[in-house]
């Protein structure tokens, strides 16, 4: 959907503050910590990362420029819970449950990130029709695209890229934001930075994009 998280190509926001090498998972705040460690854990079931992705494209523009990282995911489990109907508004603004269901054997972070690096999940699927476009053809994005979640960004609606590889069928994210299990074929498209960002652009960039089939149309 178009919001304020699709900020590719937007000017007005200042510079991106870059520094040097990446931050350790120590270096977090003990609640980021628990944040991520709880997204690992089963307590709003059901939810895929794309329908999580989605909550916070839905969150209001001034929240979701001014909250820190780890606090967009803690707002949008909010929001899950209180879908799912496993917490009330009364019991985040009091700060707990009064009566919570039996606690589930609490993980150490080595047996999360064990159980994540065995997990043979995978958005890959098997699916009857022949993939649409070819390595090296030419094809353009769509130029709309509607109001549900979706992965190609804004600033690169009705481009002209070149097919660059083609990655078999997975999972398309505008149905996975609905609970919907529907794949269609994925492919790397490569852009000039020039038919994204125009002339002032160094005629030397490129841009790659994985953009699955129905975001694609023949050039």
């Amino acid at each position: 959907m178009d919001g304020i998280h699709d900020l590719g190509g937007m000017e007005g926001f200042g510079p991106i503050p870059i520094t040097e090498g990446s931050a350790d998972f120590a270096d977090l705040e003990i609640w980021e910590q628990r944040m991520w460690g709880l997204s690992s854990s089963p307590i709003a079931p059901g939810i895929t990362i794309d329908w999580f992705r989605h909550g916070i494209e839905r969150m209001v523009p001034g929240d979701y420029l001014t909250y820190a990282y780890f606090n967009k995911w803690c707002a949008n489990y909010f929001m899950f819970l209180l879908d799912g109907g496993t917490v009330t508004l009364a019991d985040i603004t009091r700060g707990h449950v009064r009566d919570p269901a039996p606690a589930a054997k609490a993980m150490t972070l080595a047996e999360v990130l064990a159980e994540e690096a065995a997990s043979d999940f995978s958005f890959v699927r098997d699916i009857a029709a022949a993939p649409g476009f070819t390595k090296g053809e030419t094809v353009r994005t769509r130029r709309h695209m509607g109001s549900g979640h979706t992965r190609l960004p804004r600033y690169a609606r009705g481009a002209a890229g070149r097919v660059l590889a083609h990655h078999g069928a997975h999972v398309l994210p505008d149905k996975g934001a609905l609970g919907l299990d529907e794949a269609e074929h994925l492919y790397t498209v490569v852009f000039s930075a020039q038919e994204l960002w125009g002339e002032t652009a160094n005629p030397r960039d490129e841009i790659t994009l994985d953009l699955w089939e129905s975001y694609l149309v023949p050039a």
